[in-house]
Parts: structure tokens; C-alpha cells; sequence
């Protein structure tokens, strides 16, 4: 398993990665799915806090993440994915942590997620990432469950992560 780990390349996504993100949220089950176009424009003009995982030559992981407009501090992650066959390796934080090292996140200072009441998986990871970085996370309501056009979509909290400084973090 280390060896694969060491054959994983994380880096900034490319335009041509968008449909191949696509299929990820697709075959998850459990991800939002997008148009095709979102994805292309996501690897297009945010890939500065986009990072895509490719193990020979296939994208196996992804976040898709933005600063928003009136929040240049903070780094809301949209979505994170990882193929089933590379599930349980810790890739999806090595691709947060790669994101925060980044430029473009050198000023950030918090980490804003939103998550379903019922994503376990995306729970511990971003309680994972408050304890690397050494700050809270808190919860709060966000997109009520009634905001979607699906009858069976839960609400989405934000979990709202820090304040902290990179600039004092070992982001290895």
C-alpha cells in the first residue's frame, strides 16, 4: 500500500480532468452529481484550489474547493472524491493538505465544509483536520433539507473549521 501511495500524483487539475471528476461523483452513489460543464469549469478557472489524484495516469481522487468572494480567509470545499479501490488511505487528506499548501491558501485561516448529517466519512475527516491544525470546528445549520428539489436530500451543516495559522502548521 506505501508503495502505491508514493505512485499517487497530486496536483492542480487540468480542463481534460473535469469529466473524469464527473464519473468519480457519479459512481460514488453518495455525491452530489453535477452537469459535466460545472466540473469543466471548476478544473478551468478555480484550479488553483482544485487538486486532482492520478495513479497511473487515472484521476482516483479529487476536492473541488474555492475562496469565496467576501471570504478571502477561508477555503470552502465543495467536494471531495475518492475511487472505491483507493477508499481508506488517507488520500482525501493528503489532497486538503496539498490545497493548503498552496499560494493561493497562504492566508487562509479557516475551512469551511457543508456535510449531511449522515456522511460519517466526511465528519471524521474534516474532525481529523481541525485536530492537525490544532483549532476547532463547529457546526452550524446551513442549507435546510427543504432548499433541494429532491425529497430525500438531508439538510447540509456548515462545519466551520479554526481559526488557525499555515504559516505555524507542519503540513506534511
Amino acid at each position: 500500500m506505501q508503495g502505491e501511495n508514493e505512485r499517487i500524483v497530486l496536483r492542480p487539475p487540468k480542463v481534460e480532468d473535469g469529466t473524469a471528476i464527473w464519473r468519480l461523483v457519479r459512481d460514488s452513489g453518495v455525491l452530489d452529481l453535477n452537469s459535466t460543464y460545472c466540473y469543466l469549469l471548476m478544473c478551468k478557472h478555480f484550479a488553483d484550489t482544485c487538486a486532482v489524484a492520478e495513479f497511473n495516469g487515472e484521476i482516483v481522487g479529487f476536492v473541488t474547493a474555492y475562496l469565496p468572494p467576501d471570504q478571502q480567509d477561508t477555503l470552502f470545499i465543495w467536494q471531495i472524491g475518492i475511487d472505491a479501490s483507493m477508499r481508506g488511505r488517507g488520500l482525501a487528506t493528503r489532497l486538503l493538505l496539498e490545497l493548503l499548501k498552496r499560494d493561493v491558501c497562504r492566508d487562509i485561516q479557516f475551512v469551511d465544509a457543508t456535510v449531511g448529517p449522515s456522511n460519517q466519512a466526511s465528519r471524521a475527516l474534516f474532525h481529523s483536520l481541525a485536530k492537525r491544525l490544532n483549532t476547532d470546528l463547529s457546526e452550524h445549520p446551513y442549507f435546510e433539507a427543504t432548499l433541494f428539489p429532491s425529497t430525500d436530500h438531508e439538510p447540509e451543516n456548515l462545519l466551520h473549521i479554526g481559526p488557525f495559522s499555515l504559516s505555524q502548521q507542519n503540513l506534511k
